[in-house]
Parts: C-alpha cells; sequence; structure tokens
C-alpha cells in the first residue's frame, strides 16, 4: 500500500527536511516486506487567499488533487482522536489488510483543514490539543510511519508498554 502525506507547506532545507527525510526513508527501507511502501511527501503551496475560510478551501481542492482518486484519507486535526503508537499501526494494517491500494495522510496549513476534508477523511486523527507548525506536524507522522512499520515487523525500535 501506498503512503502518501499531502501537507500545505514548504519545507525548507535544514535540520527539518533531513529529519524527515531520515523517517521516510527508514520507513520505506523496512515497510517494503510488509506492504506499507513507498511513502512519498507531496507539498502544496499556501494559498493567498484574503480570507482564513477561503485559504482553507483552496488548500482543501490542492490536496485531494494531490493523492489519488480512490485513497483511504486520514486527516490531522488538533480536534482529531488521539491514538496510541500501537494503534495508529494497526489502522494502518487494517487499511492495507482490506485492500487500499493508497493511504493519503493530510496535513492543513496554519489555519487547518477545511471541513470538507474532516468530512471526507476516514479517520481523523490527532497528536494532541496542542496546534503545531506544519513542518513538525510532518516530521511527528513520518516518525509515527517509521514506528508502525517497526511495531507491526516486530522490531525493537519500539519500546512502548
Amino acid at each position: 500500500m501506498r503512503l502518501l502525506i499531502a501537507a500545505v507547506g514548504r519545507l525548507k532545507a535544514g535540520p527539518e527536511r533531513e529529519l524527515l527525510a531520515r523517517y521516510v526513508e527508514r520507513a520505506n527501507a523496512s515497510g517494503k516486506s510488509l506492504s506499507l511502501a513507498p511513502l512519498d511527501i507531496v507539498e502544496i503551496s499556501e494559498s493567498p487567499a484574503q480570507t482564513a475560510t477561503k485559504r482553507k478551501a483552496d488548500e482543501a481542492k490542492a490536496l485531494l488533487a494531490a493523492i489519488p482518486e480512490k485513497a483511504k484519507i486520514i486527516a490531522l486535526d488538533e480536534r482529531g482522536k488521539n491514538v496510541s503508537s500501537e494503534d495508529f499501526s494497526n489502522r494502518l494494517a487494517r487499511l492495507r489488510d482490506d485492500g487500499a491500494a493508497c493511504t493519503a495522510f493530510l496535513i492543513g496549513g496554519a489555519d487547518g483543514l477545511d471541513e470538507t476534508l474532516r468530512k471526507k477523511a476516514d479517520i481523523v486523527i490527532g497528536f494532541g490539543a496542542a496546534t503545531f507548525p506544519h513542518q513538525l506536524v510532518r516530521i511527528l507522522l513520518a516518525e509515527q510511519i517509521y514506528r508502525a512499520v517497526t511495531i507491526l515487523s516486530g522490531h525493537p525500535y519500539h519500546r512502548g508498554g
């Protein structure tokens, strides 16, 4: 199953991009044998619209255009359900086992995700009630995808209790 992170905003060169690349590389290397690869990143330009409502609508259209038509959608939103790493890995495995060809993770811009994306999503998850910059959310998500792959493969990277 292809994994795709579609995110609003661009990561500039530097430690954040390097850390993201490290987790993507690890996830791709370990995920192949589990049919959880490739993990790809698509960056969407932030909308220049004058209002948050219009920006979110523009960004929603661009995010949807960036993902395959029948992809399962996991939206990241601060109002989403908090899931443990084990639950996250089980959800990915279930999507794969149910025959999903692609699972797309959507990360909104500074104004968040448009409500249409939240409604269209198969799953809405959050990384807690705090608000994080899209750059960090991308890294957190890539790490959790890598962690999910290691959990499913029995690798000792994950030592959760």
